[in-house]
């Protein structure tokens, strides 16, 4: 096989083709609108019904997908139990993870046709928040609530989550938070579900393998390891002096650097801004002094820019957000670019089987046990 292209990572390797998403160095854009617009000018429950059905919806099939949603909110008691019996220190991305395998024994959706599937994947996503929420909820020894009717997906978790009505900001930041995440073609989550769908497996299972996958700190859980890391600071002098120590130690700087973008994620851009008003308007501007203070000489000195974990971790802690839900909403989110690609792949499948390059001994003869050292 020395002949055959090797790519460490696959970085730079087409392994397929979408019309889902297209992450360009100048661009990100999900089914041809750009991100940009898709940030100012609709809802998460827009950008879900464009992910699953290919378009964004009319105001008749929003109620709709709203409706649907809304009608999968409820967990099963099973779940809920099964949820009270998980120790209190367990990781809540561990949970989530043995959360939706457990829901999938629940599901309310019949048969595997592509609508069956976007059905599924609408009970995914009121499943995966309802888990957050809930889980939440025990953990701070207080009883689940029920959902409240009327509220939007951004609003119903942070309701069912912190057990009152959230105001304007948080719930515009959440839903903002959740249509950056919520696809991004090839990355290593989307690419383990569509493994999973490769196989003929179910939903469920290819939701689970990309909950597992997103839960590493080099993927989603940057989010949580960015905002652990600014919290060691208690000004920009000693975030100056830390950042200058890790040049030297070459330490990994999380929630900066992306394997696709190399001048700046447009995620990024697009919620530090809304952060910068966020911390003004808390009166915690001294945050964005600590965050500027990692951030420019990465920037500046190392041309290495901020993902969009790095103004997400920031921008979930100044809504009052536990540190251990971060990568969690991520799966809220990135639920429905899982399920649309699962969908995609199932549709128009070939078994997704690479090879590898093979760095052992040489062929060689097996010696009887009796004459082995």
């Amino acid at each position: 096989m020395t002949d055959e292209i090797y790519k460490p990572g696959l970085e730079g390797v087409i392994a397929g083709d979408t019309d889902i998403a297209a992450v360009e160095q100048t661009s990100l854009s999900y089914r041809g609108y750009g991100i940009g617009d898709l940030a100012t000018k609709t809802t998460f429950e827009e950008v879900a019904h464009l992910l699953l059905y290919g378009e964004l919806p009319n105001s008749s099939q929003l109620s709709e997908f709203r409706s649907t949603l809304a009608q999968y909110r409820a967990l099963p008691p099973e779940l809920v139990q099964a949820l009270r019996l998980i120790p209190t220190d367990v990781g809540m991305m561990d949970v989530l993870r043995t959360g939706v395998s457990m829901a999938g024994h629940f599901d309310p959706v019949k048969g595997d046709s592509a609508d069956d599937l976007r059905r599924r994947s609408v009970w995914l996503m009121a499943v995966t928040g309802g888990v957050v929420s809930a889980r939440h909820r025990l953990i701070t020894n207080k009883e689940p609530l029920d959902p409240k009717p009327g509220l939007s997906h951004a609003a119903q978790i942070l309701y069912q989550a912190l057990g009152e009505d959230p105001d304007e900001t948080a719930t515009r930041l959440l839903d903002l938070t959740l249509i950056l995440y919520a696809e991004h073609e090839y990355n290593a989550s989307t690419f383990a579900t569509r493994v999973v769908a490769s196989t003929l497996s179910d939903m469920v299972s290819g939701i689970v393998t990309g909950i597992g996958t997103l839960k590493g700190p080099l993927h989603g859980g940057a989010n949580e390891a960015a905002m652990n890391m600014l919290l060691q600071f208690d000004s920009p002098a000693a975030a100056s002096a830390w950042i200058h120590e890790a040049f030297v130690k070459k330490h990994k700087v999380m929630g900066f650097g992306h394997r696709v973008y190399k001048n700046g994620d447009h995620r990024a851009f697009i919620l530090e801004d809304e952060l910068r008003t966020l911390a003004a308007k808390k009166d915690q501007m001294n945050w964005m002094e600590i965050y500027d203070a990692i951030k420019d000489p990465m920037v500046n000195e190392k041309k290495i820019f901020p993902n969009v974990d790095y103004p997400c971790g920031l921008t979930y802690y100044l809504l009052g957000l536990p540190v251990d839900m971060y990568t969690p909403l991520f799966v809220c989110s990135r639920v429905t670019g899982w399920c649309a690609h699962f969908i995609e792949q199932a549709t128009n499948n070939r078994l997704i089987r690479p090879r590898s390059r093979y760095t052992g001994p040489a062929a060689r003869e097996v010696t009887p046990i009796g004459q082995r050292s």
